[in-house]
């Protein structure tokens, strides 16, 4: 019976690809869902190999989905939106990566997920109480795709789509709300970590990352995947419940375990903010975090002995020892990182005062008022050829660094966090400069492919998702349509990657990213809304999701 069932699944996978049979044709045969879910192919090796039906574009991009039976979760506002969409799309290559990176997250990264009504969790009884209500309520353990583990920046990103659907779809809004309880959990325990393993309640079985790292504050690893300190976690963690509220109206997350999440982001903040020595005896002063790994690579660890180098007080800043790339900070005042939680701190604080926590809400006011200050007194500096421009990173005694990377939050995506317009003079000279090989290291241009990098991968590979968000952050038609040409270009398995060489779009890094298939995704909604035209075709109406 065995053999039958993984024969049936197979004979799925093919009939589904060719398009020929629906669902219920499939499992006619009284096959139990769960034992066919149990052969389904690992997506890792599916997404590295093309499948049918192509698209019927000059690319013959192929169909990427799982087998609705072997999906990690569906909606069916998600399948209308893809139907939408794709139905009036002329660029039927365009409409095929849409396809599949839509509901990519849904369909292969919700690893675990309690609605919190089925009775396979307790429901919350009260906000008064205690740490009995570890893991109550809904939980949703999103992983990043090949991966399995789940960071907080890239879960909220890859759930960033659907939000706008939870309102229509009570099942999504359960799952975008056990997200928000889980990442909580995740901030409670180890509010220093980026990357987290799977739930105890889930029994899913830790992963190791083979790593060799020493880190204060201490963790437990079982629980943790990896503890990079990255200001834009947190944010993250703030702006999934901040879209959730926005979106829904929901107050269900609003629990005395989101509000400890929230206390002890606070306290991180506050730890972070401080200097590395004394302002008034000037003595040194041990930071709360100290990262060391024995690694060849210099981005993978944080310099003397885990320290990072030197940072001044009386900034506003917040220190991140690491950058959304995973790659240590150079200097530790990341100003993108600061950017979204400015934003992010301001934007709970609006929630919070419209639910009476006033107290709370100043608190979250002030830190946010008070980084937004210091980024425009020290994170915007003169530049010879470009004039005043947004620093990549700075340490508040003068020194800055001028780069742009393609992990967000980034330079290039501060309208897109909310932190200024796209038409801010001091945001545009930086677009400009990071946009020129003159002005940032880490535009990387060749025969095939172009765009901005990073030290993560390297010196020939940019990564698509930069070029998703130069389309998000312009008003030009022919730059937008350039943008999506070369991404559309370059995704030949029909899913966008991280990184593609230069020279060779065959030449990739990941065929499953789940995060770079959402920015996909919510480029695609934003020009559907702002631009209509360049995907409808002239005078199109604008398709606005929700």
């Amino acid at each position: 019976m065995g053999v039958m069932v993984v024969l049936l699944a197979i004979l799925a996978a093919v009939v589904y690809g060719a398009g020929v049979f629906d669902e219920q044709d499939v499992l006619g045969f009284g096959i139990d869902p769960e034992r066919y879910k149990a052969a389904c192919p690992d997506y890792r090796h599916y997404s590295m190999v093309p499948h049918r039906p192509l698209s019927s574009g000059p690319l013959s991009l192929p169909y990427q989905r799982p087998s609705p039976h072997c999906r990690t979760f569906s909606s069916p506002w998600v399948e209308k939106v893809i139907d939408d969409l794709t139905s009036r799309m002329k660029d039927k290559d365009l409409a095929r990566i849409f396809e599949n990176a839509f509901p990519n997250t849904l369909d292969t990264t919700v690893r675990w997920h309690v609605d919190g009504i089925s009775g396979k969790s307790r429901k919350r009884k009260s906000d008064n109480s205690g740490d009995d209500e570890r893991w109550d309520g809904p939980q949703s353990f999103i992983v990043t795709g090949d991966i399995n583990a789940e960071w907080l920046r890239d879960s909220t990103n890859q759930l960033a789509q659907y939000q706008p659907l939870a309102k229509k779809d009570k099942q999504l809004e359960r799952l975008i709300l056990g997200a928000i309880n889980t990442q909580a959990e995740f901030v409670i325990e180890s509010p220093y970590c980026n990357a987290f393993q799977p739930p105890p309640p889930s029994q899913i079985p830790p992963a190791s990352n083979g790593q060799d790292d020493s880190v204060h504050p201490a963790y437990e690893p079982t629980r943790v995947f990896e503890c990079k300190y990255e200001i834009d976690s947190l944010a993250n963690f703030l702006a999934l419940g901040n879209k959730f509220f926005k979106t829904t109206g929901s107050k269900d997350f609003l629990h005395k375990r989101w509000y400890l999440a929230i206390e002890t982001l606070l306290e991180v903040l506050e730890e972070q903010a401080k200097p590395t020595f004394d302002a008034k005896t000037g003595h040194f002063e041990r930071n709360e975090y100290l990262f060391r790994r024995r690694t060849l690579a210099g981005t993978e660890t944080l310099n003397l002995g885990g320290i990072g180098n030197p940072l001044n007080g009386g900034t506003g800043l917040i220190r991140s020892a690491f950058r959304p790339s995973d790659d240590a900070t150079i200097l530790g005042y990341f100003i993108p990182g600061n950017a979204m939680m400015a934003v992010e701190l301001k934007r709970t604080a609006e929630m919070l005062k419209a639910v009476g926590k006033s107290g709370l809400a100043k608190k979250l006011q002030e830190r946010g008022e008070n980084i937004a200050k210091g980024i425009w007194e020290h994170g915007v500096v003169t530049h010879k050829r470009y004039g005043e421009v947004f620093a990549f990173e700075v340490d508040g005694f003068g020194s800055s660094i001028i780069m742009d990377d393609a992990n967000l939050p980034s330079l290039l995506a501060l309208p897109t966090l909310g932190f200024v317009k796209r038409d801010d003079k001091v945001y545009q000279n930086t677009r400009k400069m990071i946009w020129e090989q003159a002005g940032n290291p880490y535009y990387l241009e060749g025969r095939a492919f172009g765009g901005i990098g990073g030290p993560h991968i390297g010196l020939q590979h940019p990564w698509p998702m930069s070029r998703l968000v130069q389309a998000m952050t312009s008003d030009d038609d022919d730059e937008i349509s350039d943008a999506l040409r070369s991404v559309r270009s370059s995704s030949r398995l029909g899913l966008v990657h991280e990184s593609i060489h230069v020279d060779r779009v065959t030449d990739y890094t990941r065929s499953w990213f789940a995060w770079a298939n959402s920015v996909f995704a919510q480029t695609i909604l934003d020009i559907a809304a702002r631009k209509p035209h360049l995907l409808f075709g002239k005078g199109a109406e604008p398709y606005e999701i929700g």
